[in-house]
């Protein structure tokens, strides 16, 4: 390629017939031409527009290939060379590939090595450092090790060499490993010792007293990383998780040594790095809450350092309970009026220690909204354990007595706490009855909730309040009416207006309607006039058809209208890259039909291989499949490597329960075992506040499994 003529033969290809992220990639030669252009605001759009279409969000296409050639000529001819390196790098370094061959992106880059390998000895410490990264991402290593050893052994800037030396542990670790003892010297430039401390650690080798001493010589060390490794991000975090990783205990202890020591250090920015890998070992290490925990408060020496550390406290719950301490000053502090530090705080200390957050949260009620939330579980009223406490019922119950300073999702909260407590909430009766016209739904699941358990003369005035909420259209109303009464009739009336109006919530109602099981068969009609429309295979319309099957099931018991209804939705999500989790919850509806949803079998057998979905398509085959059809071994063996995988481990143990003990092998009980009893976390993904919870529940129902197993084998003749 002529170098001052990078875009030669650039007409000569037939964009429209190629594609990227957003279709035909008819655009791509104006964003080339714009990067070799005059205008730098014309080229920094392109470059972003480039990383949208091309490379978007780490997706290659088509097009990544095509434009390989003219972005290493671009890049080789001095436009925006450094940043067009970066984006070149990046589609190498990509293995989500769509529509192209795996590997074809990564070996269009390498195919311009010749191009690319001179800029290692650019001028520009920021082109070479680039190069160098970018380089190593080809796995070309026959030819770019040789470049990279050369430039290390004449390079002199320290960000260049940080970046060369990665280059060369990502293609030859074993060999970069030797470098790397030498360049942790403390007489080492910072950006090499980190370079080579990771290098020591991707070259498998084990974690010497030498490496422990230079991460923390080089503590804090953000400012030091690598501006283009985000997964390295925070690199005291980074070693954490990769010691981790390892899954054995003297690594394990090396990690826990160096957030003890970051906690301990006397510098603020230290312990802020320590706090980060601390929160990072605890999603990722069982064990890590227990061991880290005293240090966590050690290290909380001031309001910004309690602040800072709250929300891993919360986090871990009650075995953060010898923390609480420090926790109490701050979330007791000035109850009278708004504080977010003491809010933060006070959430903690909700978490962790539920009975003395109780008189703190009671004292500033309506002051701490994020403290409210976490007695409440945040988001559903049924699934949380905040203990009773007279005095916050008292406070709860003035709060309510002034409807109209209640705004935002202070209504939900409240009346969620007084739900978890049931009956023992009696007393609020009257001040929900009150509040009910001016939040129907909050207040009327707390009135359900409270009322089910209290004397029938309290439980009178409520169901007055109910009916009059309910005849104004309120489906809370009537679903709590109907919990209370066993009167079918004004959820029926409720659920006829909503099935029929336009924009009505068709979901809620399937739900409401699946309640009421055959006692709503004159609901059938209007549940299939909802149904939408075939050709519309959006993850919504997916959903609402589920639900809507679903209760057409339960409230008419008619299996071919709802095989027909969950076949469209199999149809349809084949059409829908992001429906795996609709085909799940389809999956799911299948198992109710039990031997009558044997005409879908082969749909579920086809979600067996998506870990996302086998749960669940496991869970419906033992329902609805011939046993004799069955190979119970594979489909347990297929749940495990969901929960493994970190796909659905709830749905894992439904599966295997559901299975039952008989289809399980010593080498799947060998695997279950390592799920339940070792130190790495199953769930690691998701709400970032959930995580720790859901791992520690799949962890106990996969206890429950073993225990079932090894009684089974104990009683068996």
């Amino acid at each position: 390629m002529d170098l001052a003529h990078p875009l030669d033969g650039l007409d000569a290809f037939p964009w429209a017939s190629s594609s990227h992220a957003y279709g035909s990639a008819e655009d791509v030669p104006d964003l080339l031409r714009a990067l070799t252009g005059t205008d730098a605001d014309a080229a920094d759009e392109a470059l972003s527009e480039l990383y949208g279409n091309v490379l978007h969000q780490g997706t290659v296409y088509a097009a990544s290939v095509e434009a390989a050639p003219f972005l290493a000529g671009i890049a080789a001819a001095g436009h925006h060379t450094a940043d067009v390196l970066a984006l070149l790098g990046s589609m190498a370094e990509s293995e989500d590939e769509c529509g192209v061959a795996p590997g074809a992106v990564r070996a269009a880059v390498a195919r311009q090595l010749p191009l690319l390998l001179p800029l290692l000895t650019d001028a520009e410490p920021d082109v070479r450092r680039t190069a160098a990264w970018a380089l190593s991402h080809t796995r070309a290593a026959e030819a770019v090790l040789p470049a990279l050893r050369a430039r290390w052994a004449e390079e002199t800037d320290p960000a260049v060499r940080a970046e060369v030396l990665s280059g060369i542990a990502r293609l030859d670790p074993r060999h970069a490993a030797t470098e790397a003892a030498a360049a942790m010297e403390p007489s080492q430039p910072a950006e090499v010792r980190l370079a080579a401390v990771f290098a020591h650690l991707d070259a498998g080798a084990p974690w010497t007293g030498a490496a422990h001493t230079a991460m923390l010589s080089l503590l804090p060390a953000g400012s030091v990383r690598s501006g283009f490794d985000i997964d390295r991000g925070e690199p005291l975090a980074s070693v954490v998780e990769i010691l981790l990783g390892r899954d054995h205990e003297p690594e394990r202890e090396a990690a826990f040594s160096l957030v003890d020591a970051a906690l301990g250090d006397d510098r603020a920015e230290v312990r802020a790095e320590g706090r980060w890998a601390a929160d990072r070992a605890c999603e990722l290490s069982r064990s890590a809450p227990r061991r880290l925990v005293r240090s966590l408060r050690a290290a909380a020496v001031d309001e910004a350092s309690v602040v800072g550390t709250a929300s891993l406290l919360a986090r871990l719950g009650s075995v953060a309970e010898p923390a609480a301490d420090v926790l109490v000053p701050l979330a007791g502090r000035n109850p009278d009026r708004a504080d977010d530090h003491a809010d933060r705080a006070l959430e903690a200390l909700v978490l962790v220690a539920p009975a003395q957050a109780a008189p703190l949260l009671a004292a500033g009620l309506g002051r701490r909204p994020r403290a409210l939330g976490a007695t409440t579980g945040l988001l559903d009223p049924r699934h949380h354990a905040f203990p009773y406490d007279r005095g916050l019922l008292d406070a709860v119950r003035a709060r309510l007595a002034r409807p109209a300073e209640l705004s935002g999702n202070e209504p939900w909260r409240l009346t969620n706490l007084l739900a978890g407590w049931g009956a023992e909430a009696a007393a609020a009766l009257p001040e929900l009855c009150a509040v009910l016209p001016h939040f129907p739904h909050q207040a009327s699941l707390a009135l359900a909730a409270v009322a089910a358990g209290s004397d029938p003369a309290d439980r009178a005035p409520v169901v007055a309040a109910l009916r009059a909420a309910t005849e104004k259209g309120s489906l809370s109303a009537a679903e709590a009416l109907y919990d209370l009464t066993d009167d079918p009739a004004p959820l029926l009336r409720c659920l006829v207006r909503e099935l029929g109006r336009d924009g009505g919530d068709l979901r809620e109602a399937a739900r409401l309607a699946a309640l009421l099981g055959t006692r709503g068969a004159t609901l059938a009609p209007f549940l299939r006039g909802a149904l939408g429309d075939p050709a519309n295979s959006t993850t919504p319309a997916l959903d609402t058809d589920i639900a809507l099957a679903e209760a057409l099931w339960r409230v008419a018991g008619d299996p071919d209208p709802v095989v027909a209804v969950l076949e469209s939705v199999f149809a349809r999500a084949e059409r829908n890259q992001w429906s795996r989790w609709s085909v799940a919850r389809a999956a799911r509806a299948t198992a109710l039909l039990g031997p009558a949803g044997r005409p879908l079998a082969a749909r579920l057998r086809a979600a067996l291989g998506d870990p996302a979905q086998a749960p669940a398509a496991v869970l419906a085959l033992v329902c609805v499949a011939d046993p004799a059809t069955l190979d119970r071994t594979a489909l347990a063996a297929a749940a495990l490597t969901s929960a493994e995988q970190d796909a659905d481990p709830a749905g894992a143990c439904d599966a295997l329960e559901a299975l039952g003990v008989t289809a399980l092998t010593d080498d799947h009980l060998r695997r279950l075992t390592v799920l339940a009893d070792g130190d790495a976390r199953v769930v690691r993904s998701g709400l970032e506040h959930r995580v720790i919870d859901q791992d520690e529940s799949f962890r106990n129902r996969a206890r429950a499994l073993l225990t079932t197993c090894g009684n089974s084998t104990t009683t068996a003749p």
